[in-house]
């Protein structure tokens, strides 16, 4: 079910996430919980206490962590790896590609604090481009979380799942916009609004946006549809065609580069069904992260409902 009200998800994603890990753990003996000396930051460092054989604190040094994490699911357990966005992704690239994807084991990984969600930790800490390195790795799953609700659902839902799985998110909170008991399916984009003039399709942080900028829109006569492809990859390419055909006009919005990420994924997925669709991408324009309040940074990208009801009036115009 669709909560959605524009009110803030109550559990802060670290604490989400390091219940979930515990429950998951004391479930399931075959879990494995890895992080690069970023427990407190995450949530977990009571759970790495408490259970010493079921989490693993590989110190500042993501590249190793990445393979222990390949060796533990070739011995047969099941790990979820995380550290910051940059970090459990660029950094870790090769092993992420050659130990983990090309060698067919396989893992969770979590990049937190996503795009501008980094805040005051800076430009280098600021991943853009994750999402794009994590797309061209053949055979992996790449997810952006929406709200609480999801990353506690995905994180059950993804235990048992072959292959390489990368999630971006943040440490804090987003806008809630579903039930506890929503059922999700990988691979599946979510209508959160039905409409029919222009279709919003958007991904983690940006959903919340979205749905703010379909009410504003509502004001404007225009009657937006809001899609959330939490899978970027695989990409619901049978809803993306269903909205081109049906609104005629999409609208992408990702708090990521707009090169490599949902809206290049949404551009070819229209590009080869043939349907005709007026398109506009908005998230990052193809620059480097920075410092500063999350409100701040997403004014300064870009990243609005109010940017996205610019854009769509754009496109119907």
């Amino acid at each position: 079910m669709i909560i959605y009200d524009g009110s803030m998800d109550k559990e802060v994603y670290k604490s989400v996430f390091g219940r979930v890990m515990e429950q998951l753990a004391a479930e399931d003996p075959d879990v494995v919980y890895l992080d690069a000396d970023l427990m407190n930051s995450m949530g977990t460092y009571k759970f790495w206490k408490k259970n010493p054989k079921q989490a693993i604190n590989c110190g500042i040094s993501e590249a190793n962590m990445m393979g222990i994490a390949a060796g533990l699911s070739a011995g047969g357990k099941k790990p979820y790896a995380h550290s910051f966005g940059p970090f459990a992704s660029r950094r870790s690239f090769d092993q992420i590609f050659m130990s983990i994807a090309y060698a067919g084991n396989s893992v969770r990984v979590f990049g937190s604090d996503a795009g501008v969600t980094a805040a005051f930790n800076g430009g280098t800490h600021m991943p853009f481009e994750d999402m794009a390195l994590m797309r061209s790795i053949p055979q992996s799953t790449v997810i952006d979380i929406s709200d609480a609700a999801m990353l506690e659902a995905l994180m059950r839902i993804t235990k048992d799942m072959p292959g390489l799985i990368y999630f971006r998110t943040t440490r804090k909170n987003y806008p809630a916009v579903y039930s506890t008991d929503h059922p999700f399916k990988i691979g599946t984009g979510e209508i959160l609004r039905e409409g029919t003039d222009l279709s919003i399709i958007a991904c983690g942080l940006m959903v919340g946006e979205a749905l703010k900028a379909a009410k504003e829109l509502d004001g404007k006569g225009i009657k937006a549809r809001v899609v959330d492809m939490f899978t970027v990859k695989p990409l619901d390419t049978e809803l993306v065609v269903k909205c081109a055909q049906e609104t005629g006009a999409i609208l992408t919005a990702e708090n990521h580069n707009i090169i490599g990420g949902l809206g290049d994924a949404v551009g070819a997925a229209l590009l080869e069904s043939g349907v005709p669709a007026r398109m506009h991408k908005l998230g990052v324009n193809d620059a480097f992260g920075s410092v500063g309040p999350q409100d701040y940074l997403m004014e300064h990208y870009g990243l609005t409902a109010a940017k996205m009801v610019e854009a769509a009036l754009s496109l119907r115009s």
